[in-house]
């Protein structure tokens, strides 16, 4: 891998609350600080493109984000994003060339101690450099298949379908 095209879009793994009343924003990127703090082997960069609940996500976010992705000359991507509607966002990116798009998120913000945030992330990087190339959702361990995984909000993971 030459380089790990990052891109953000916001979601719950970059959230801060700011009370009981679950009040919050959406922060700056937590991956950039993540993977400094894993002293990481590889070359990266980060791009902000949008700081959004994914819920809020529209037609246009998606367009923009599969423009970043078709705009870049990596071969390989990440993209941080809301679980919600991860996978109407990885939908959008199909047929996208030889390029590995790995979505990821967090069900916890990533400023949490029991964040599960630093673990998907660690199974992304790695699934980014060993799939073939397609769109594929690391969460819960486990790389998906977007066409074949749902989020089980009443368990709080990813699951097939």
């Amino acid at each position: 891998m030459d380089k790990l095209n990052i891109l953000t879009t916001g979601g719950t793994i970059d959230k801060i609350y700011y009370d009981d009343k679950s009040d919050y924003k959406i922060g700056e990127p937590e991956i950039g600080r993540i993977l400094e703090a894993m002293n990481v082997a590889f070359r990266w960069e980060v791009r902000a493109l949008l700081r959004k609940d994914s819920l809020h996500m529209t037609d246009d976010d998606r367009a923009l984000i599969r423009a970043a992705v078709l705009a870049s000359e990596d071969r390989h991507h990440l993209i941080t994003h809301g679980t919600d509607t991860m996978t109407d966002t990885a939908a959008v990116l199909q047929d996208v060339g030889e390029r590995v798009i790995v979505m990821t998120g967090a069900l916890h913000p990533a400023r949490f101690i029991d964040s599960d945030a630093v673990f998907n992330i660690g199974c992304a990087i790695g699934a980014v450099q060993s799939l073939p190339p397609g769109v594929w959702i690391v969460m819960n361990g486990r790389v998906w298949d977007p066409v074949h995984v749902r989020k089980n909000r009443s368990a709080n993971r990813f699951e097939a379908c």
